[in-house]
């Protein structure tokens, strides 16, 4: 599933034609896409396709296509402090995209039924936290990962605000699907070849609203003998954030707000070329006709007025190239959050603490 755009040469580049073509429509979810290269979850080898709006597939693991990511962001409609389970969580690419937008009092989950899987997504996570300038410039929330099939989930399992399951659902386990989620929560996922957005507005009431058509891969159904008792999955509690963990939350969030202000107007600004589909303009040419001998014969001629039309064409492509190095504004601001960290007169134990560890 997907080819609907086309491939980039980088995210950046994937980003702005899932922006062209409509499927990236807010900012929050532009922002979340930029800040996690999709490339970063590819196998060393085959990261020249992670531009492509193309699904991919190793084994276990799985990517579902650039447009369909950015279907499932924008028709979640994630805010701040929102609980979040994802059923099927694979390589932990959309819940770690969601995390930055649901910030640091939220509630992030997943449930991939692949052990292998599910370590890959705590690797891919670890690294995003060490290495990933954009860790610093979000507030995140960090996705927990169990391994389960989603199907057998425990029937007292809390509720969520927002659900997405990465798997067909077969009709049979819409009703089931439904039960995990809160009063105008929203459920995203794909049933009968349609990826579908589902809103509880009340204890037995819903609606539906088809996305897109799609095609997904069945979610697996548990095989077992007869009378032998399922694996019934455990999702992660939830908890309270700890006076330390708060914490570091605040002084991490209010250093960002004094380098904001500080750095208001002083943003260093790299402008990235826009592409353009010009229409190049063909010359017309009149059809006249003129006497040679006794003969009237068709002769082409060139319309003046098609000429001047032209040149003034060419000037205004001109212009526009001149303006292509500043027409998509993309702020890069320097990652100054560390050496504000690193300048405040406390212990380096607890200096490294609120740098999450983070080596650079």
């Amino acid at each position: 599933m997907g080819g609907a755009v086309s491939a980039g040469e980088d995210n950046d580049d994937l980003i702005d034609n899932l922006k062209e073509a409509q499927y990236i429509r807010t900012d929050k979810v532009e922002q979340a896409f930029r800040a996690i290269d999709r490339g970063d979850y590819y196998l060393d080898g085959y990261r020249d396709n992670a531009y492509k709006d193309l699904a991919w597939k190793h084994g276990n693991i799985h990517l579902s296509a650039p447009c369909i990511y950015s279907e499932v962001m924008e028709a979640l409609k994630l805010q701040p402090g929102l609980s979040f389970l994802n059923l099927g969580s694979g390589t932990g690419y959309l819940s770690t995209m969601v995390g930055l937008i649901i910030g640091p009092f939220g509630v992030n989950h997943g449930v991939e039924l692949h052990t292998d899987v599910v370590e890959y997504a705590r690797e891919k996570l670890e690294d995003f936290i060490k290495n990933s300038d954009s860790f610093d410039k979000f507030e995140f929330c960090e996705p927990v990962f169990v391994v389960g099939n989603c199907l057998e989930i425990s029937a007292d399992s809390h509720q969520y605000d927002r659900i997405y399951c990465g798997a067909g659902v077969q009709k049979d386990h819409e009703n089931y699907m439904k039960v995990l989620l809160k009063i105008g929560g929203i459920l995203v996922m794909p049933i009968e070849d349609q990826l579908t957005q589902i809103t509880r507005t009340g204890q037995c009431s819903w609606e539906s609203k088809n996305i897109l058509a799609v095609s997904f891969a069945p979610l697996v159904q548990q095989s077992r003998a007869d009378g032998e008792k399922p694996d019934t999955v455990e999702l992660p509690s939830l908890t309270v954030r700890s006076l330390q963990d708060l914490s570091r939350v605040y002084i991490r969030r209010t250093l960002r707000d004094l380098d904001s202000e500080d750095s208001a107007g002083k943003e260093t600004v790299q402008r990235v070329p826009q592409k353009r589909k010009r229409r190049r303009c063909q010359r017309r040419r009149i059809n006249t006709y003129v006497f040679v001998g006794n003969q009237l014969i068709p002769q082409m001629v060139e319309s003046e007025e098609e000429e001047h039309v032209e040149e003034e064409q060419k000037e205004v492509e001109d212009e526009e190239e001149e303006r292509d190095i500043g027409e998509i504004e993309i702020l890069k601001q320097a990652n100054m959050l560390r050496d504000q960290i690193m300048a405040l007169p406390l212990p380096e134990s607890l200096k490294a603490y609120l740098l999450f560890y983070r080596e650079k």
